[in-house]
Parts: C-alpha cells; structure tokens; sequence
C-alpha cells in the first residue's frame, strides 16, 4: 500500500463494512451519504471539477493558452527587450537582453541579436518582465501557426 499524507486520519474504504461506519449506500448517484458533517467519500475520492473552459472575449486566448511561452510564440520575429535577475551574481544581478524572439518554451525563451550575431537562451525563471518595440500579437490566428502549449491546472 502506498504512503501518503493524511492529517484527518481518513482510512481509505476496502470492501468491508468496517470502513463505511460514516457512510450509507444510497441508490445512484455517487453510492454514499455522510453521516456527519464534513464527511468524504471512502478512498478520498473528490468529486470532479466542470471543464475549464476556453475564454469567449474576442481577441483573447483562451485561458488555458494565455502563457508567456504561447505570447511570445505569436510574437516570434519581433525586437524585446528582456529584463532579468540573477541572483547571487557578483558581476551583474539585473540584466537586460535585446533581441528577436526565435523561439519559447514552457522553461526558456531564445533570442538572437542579428547585429552581433548571439543567441541568448533565458531560462524564464530569471525574467521580470519583456518590453516590446511594436504592438503585441495576443489573438491567434486560428487554424494556422505552431501548436500551443496548454498544462493541467496546478
């Protein structure tokens, strides 16, 4: 059996009447009916939460895609400027970094400076914030342009 935390003390149900002392069967439904207040379901089972959905304001992306790594996916090519800390850095602890956005990632974003000819790769962790030189591109195009990154809620 695997360990896990447990501060009520809550013992999981395992098919004997021993377990369902809170609990009485009822026809449908979820099987159970606590019998005093603030009760759970045997085994820790939580009722299932409705669907996220997308977000229905125009020119905005749904919530589960509005992450920095998918805006700046819609601004890939375009001048940022982006502003990070290092801590611990003797030599510098704020840094800014101007480039063109070639690519992002959940964890990083990499930008290339044509004029000197470097590519900076930021892990995302050290950025405060990015500046733009032009207009930001938050709608995206539908039905074309790289897959967008969505996680599970945390």
């Amino acid at each position: 059996m695997s360990q896990y935390y447990n501060p009520q003390g809550f013992q999981p149900y395992t098919g004997g009447g021993a377990g369902m002392q809170g609990a009485q069967p009822i026809s449908g439904g979820q099987g159970f009916v606590p019998t005093q207040s603030g009760g759970f379901p045997p085994g820790g089972a939580v009722p299932p939460r409705p669907p996220a959905g997308g977000s229905s304001v125009p020119g905005m992306l749904p919530i589960e895609q509005s992450y920095i790594e998918n805006i700046l996916r819609l601004n890939k090519g375009k001048l940022v400027s982006v502003f990070a800390t290092f801590e611990g850095n003797t030599q510098w602890n704020a840094k800014e970094f101007r480039g063109i956005i070639e690519a992002a990632g959940r964890d990083h974003v990499i930008l290339s400076d044509p004029q000197k000819g470097t590519r900076f790769l930021i892990p995302m962790v050290a950025v405060d914030y990015i500046t733009f030189a032009e207009e930001i591109e938050y709608d995206y195009p539908y039905g074309a342009g790289p897959q967008l990154g969505t996680y599970p809620p945390r």
